[in-house]
């Protein structure tokens, strides 16, 4: 019980720590002097993404802590003798998964995981490249399905689009970057490193995995619109409650509320003409563009959700504000983690990491800023 309670306190202490959950609640405040609260405010949610987005986040927590991502990264360890094929696994590994796990659960398990393995192959020096690379993976390699990242799930909710249509609207960008990615690590040297395994992961049995591969694809039946959604959240919920209670506080409960304050504040400004006729105007045709600018300052999540209401044009909006998870270390919030947890390594050199970084994302923002015109 005092287990609950402390994780409770923590997660709360948390949620008042986000800057950018503050600065959506700042924004919802702020709209509501244009338009006074009612219950109106209701129907600005949209339920069905805001369950998604928890029943995912619960299912992949639960994957998480039986170790199943450190069962597979074990078996691709086992094939590696020099520091390119390591660098392809690492950050290959965090481009396919993010695709299913999304791309912050994706560096959260693997680049750890990839501190680790360098740090024993004693290869430090290729921290900041791997990682950096690691990140651009992790965000790109998500922008092909509705599952890898928040702003594909809100637009592939609003669009209305089928699961093939936006795999066709996503294939080319995604390709584009798979080869971009692959060019970059051939500029690794490759010198031999011995057989590594990561001896500290711990992994569960397959009976403690198993309810939570079939809560998953109860998840994914929920995002292809095959159950209801509703239906995905009560079998997660109870599932959690049964299996492992515990990480129902494993949630990123800040992202849910500031998807929450993000829905007030952009109904409130489309319920005023002049600002709704003036975002309209200035939006359309640009999509792409102004997605990618304006992910750059607020991160693309804010991004996708602001300009949707302002634009028919999901397609063009869908790949600006995934490529736009590039350029800026707040482009992608997923991007912080990285830093995050590279800046807490011994000897971590955080000024060269940000140059790193920001001229590695420059370089695939204008590859594929070009290529998607």
């Amino acid at each position: 019980m005092k287990s609950s309670i402390q994780k409770a306190k923590t997660a709360l202490h948390n949620l008042l720590r986000d800057p950018v959950l503050l600065a959506a609640m700042a924004a919802a405040v702020f709209s509501a002097l244009f338009v006074p609260p009612s219950k109106a405010y209701w129907g600005y949610l949209d339920l069905r993404v805001l369950c998604l987005l928890l029943s995912l986040m619960l299912v992949v927590a639960g994957l998480q802590k039986v170790g199943i991502f450190g069962i597979a990264i074990e078996r691709l360890l086992k094939l590696v003798h020099s520091t390119r094929t390591l660098a392809a696994v690492l950050v290959g590994v965090c481009f396919f998964s993010s695709m299913l796990i999304t791309n912050d659960v994706a560096l959260i398990t693997f680049v750890p995981l990839g501190i680790m393995t360098l740090t024993r192959a004693q290869k430090q020096e290729l921290l900041i490249p791997i990682i950096v690379l690691q990140t651009v993976a992790a965000n790109l390699g998500s922008m092909l399905t509705p599952l890898g990242n928040p702003q594909n799930l809100y637009l592939y909710s609003l669009s209305n689009m089928t699961t093939w249509q936006f795999l066709e609207v996503m294939a080319v960008p995604w390709a584009i970057s798979l080869l971009i990615l692959a060019a970059m690590i051939l500029f690794i040297k490759s010198e031999p490193v011995k057989a590594l395994t990561s001896a500290s992961v711990e992994t569960a049995g397959a009976k403690q995995a198993l309810p939570w591969i079939i809560l998953f694809l109860v998840c994914l039946l929920a995002v292809l619109r095959i159950i209801p959604y509703s239906l995905a959240l009560v079998s997660v919920i109870t599932g959690v409650i049964i299996f492992d209670r515990p990480i129902l506080f494993c949630a990123d409960y800040s992202l849910l509320l500031t998807f929450a304050f993000l829905f007030v504040f952009i109904g409130n400004m489309k319920n005023v003409p002049a600002i709704s006729a003036a975002l309209s105007s200035f939006v359309n045709g640009r999509e792409l563009s102004i997605g990618i600018l304006l992910s750059q300052v607020i991160s693309n999540v804010p991004a996708a959700m602001l300009l949707s209401n302002f634009t028919a044009n999901y397609s063009m909006l869908l790949i600006g504000v995934n490529v736009g998870g590039l350029g800026t270390l707040i482009a992608s919030m997923a991007s912080l983690i990285s830093y995050k947890l590279y800046a807490s390594t011994p000897g971590a050199h955080t000024g060269k990491y940000l140059v790193v970084f920001t001229v590695i994302n420059v370089l695939f923002l204008g590859i594929l800023r070009e290529v998607t015109v």
